[in-house]
This record gives structure tokens, sequence and C-alpha cells, in this order.
């Protein structure tokens, strides 16, 4: 990761603990979307973001999200370096194959 695409990253996963300290679950789940996004191309970034969603799902209960993400770390460790849907947000709330587009402000970082 460039120097950029990590504070990025860094930024994100910043403000998605400081949301999850304060029990703001859906802005957290947001900010590691996004942080997804920026580091999924990465072993350890990607499995991070995936970490603390399998985290938040627990937290809030969520027997789908603790399975999907348990899925996608394996996936994040085997997949990150040989394919990634671009965009894919991360979440058991979208397909773990699919691309999406890239939000404007997160597009800068990732060229």
């Amino acid at each position: 990761m460039n120097q950029k695409l990590t504070l990025a990253f860094q930024k994100e996963m910043t403000a998605a603990k400081a949301q999850y300290e304060k029990a703001q679950y859906s802005k957290s789940f947001y900010h590691l979307e996004r942080a997804h996004i920026l580091g999924q191309s990465f072993i350890i970034p990607h499995t991070q973001s995936h970490w603390w969603m399998l985290k938040l799902g627990y937290k809030t209960g969520s027997v789908k999200e603790v399975l999907g993400q348990t899925a996608r770390i394996i996936a994040s460790v085997i997949f990150s370096k040989i394919w990634v849907p671009k965009g894919n947000t991360g979440g058991t709330n979208v397909s773990p194959i699919k691309p999406m587009p890239i939000p404007a402000d997160l597009a800068e970082y990732l060229k």
C-alpha cells in the first residue's frame, strides 16, 4: 500500500473503532465498509476489515454476519493478491464476488 492509501485506510479503521466503542454499530460498519474497499487488495488490511466486521456481528448478535465474516476472513487470506471484486463493501449484505462502484472520495486512493 502506498502512503496515501495506508493513511486513508487507517483513518477509516480509526473511525470504525471509535464508533464501535460508542456502540454506534451502524456508523462503525459504514467505516469498515470503506476500509474494506481501500484495503481489499492487501492481505493484512483486507483481513483486518473482515475481522472487525466479525466482531461487530458478534456484538450485535448477527449470526449471518459472524458466519459470513468467518468465511470471508479465510477468503481474504487466500484471494487478496489473486482477485478481489473492486468496490465490494465486504459485509454479508452483499455478494462476496460482486464488484461495486467505488465512492468518488475513495477512488483517488485506488488509482
